[in-house]
């Protein structure tokens, strides 16, 4: 009997051992920092992100957002003409996250659109930049009313249409 336990113990310790290696070398709050604009910019597994979202809406209303992913939900969050709004959070693992956010303004109608998900803002092989910071401005043009704008003003802007289906 002492010999299982005994078995137990040192599996339990070289199992635990392994996943304190695992987490440390997770820990990059000692790097250096990167340069803006870097291409890896958030390219690894769990990479923090902030989103920041931009009332630009042309009639300067009121901008109401509501964006969620399968595990977070940030409730409404009503933006003023001009005004900024943003939230953080790290890409899961399997690199499936995303967050889909709804937005209504008075005269502008109900709008969705994916504002994060890694095949379009994390993915080395998408049609746009990978961003750590994804700045959104939201309502300035009816063709393409949804524009990520990158960190580097001498780049254009990535615009798109709203994905208003199920």
């Amino acid at each position: 009997m002492a010999f299982t336990n005994k078995s137990h113990f040192i599996m339990l310790f070289i199992i635990s051992s392994t996943l304190i290696l695992f987490v440390s070398a997770l820990d990059f709050s000692n790097a250096p920092a990167e340069a803006p604009g870097s291409d890896d910019d958030g390219l690894l597994p769990l990479a923090e992100k902030h989103v920041v979202i931009r009332n630009k809406v042309k009639n300067r209303e009121i901008l109401n957002v509501h964006c969620k992913s399968s595990e977070d939900d940030f409730g409404i969050i009503h933006l003023p003409w001009n005004g900024t709004w943003g939230f953080r959070f790290h890409v899961n693992i399997w690199k499936n996250t995303k967050f889909r956010c709804h937005f209504t303004w008075h005269k502008g109608g109900s709008h969705y659109f994916y504002i994060f998900k890694v095949s379009r803002d994390d993915s080395a092989f998408g049609q746009i930049p990978v961003c750590k910071e994804c700045i959104w401005e939201v309502g300035k043009d009816d063709e393409n009313p949804i524009c990520r704008i990158p960190r580097e003003k001498e780049n254009n802007s990535y615009c798109f249409k709203w994905e208003d289906g199920p």
